[in-house]
């Protein structure tokens, strides 16, 4: 039996959340500026860790922000690596700037 996996973004909270059977297991956080989606900290829940769970967070959020219209800036390491891996979405990628690792570094605390 395999286990119920979604996605969803909460705009709310500027992140994308993946659960699995209904549990939350991670979190994609971003931010919108200027036209361009910002993915800045990729996290797994340490019980989920193992099942791919972050690539397909990750697949998700470049997928409808590609659909949505956005530009990514992969300022997370874990986001650069997938996108490098998955060259069919290039056309989307900007570099990361100095603005966006600011707004990132902001958007922490």
């Amino acid at each position: 039996m395999s286990a119920d996996i979604a996605v969803n973004r909460n705009g709310a909270e500027d992140r994308f959340e993946i659960t699995v059977d209904g549990h939350s297991a991670g979190r994609l956080l971003y931010i919108d500026r200027g036209g361009r989606r910002i993915l800045h900290h990729t996290e797994i829940d340490s019980a989920y860790g193992g099942r791919g769970l972050a690539g397909t967070l990750v697949a998700s959020a470049v997928e409808e922000s590609r659909r949505d219209g956005w530009r990514i800036v992969p300022v997370c390491e874990y986001v650069q690596r997938w996108l490098g891996r998955h060259r069919e979405f290039e056309d989307v990628v900007d570099p990361v700037t100095t603005d966006a690792i600011q707004a990132a570094e902001g958007a922490q605390g």
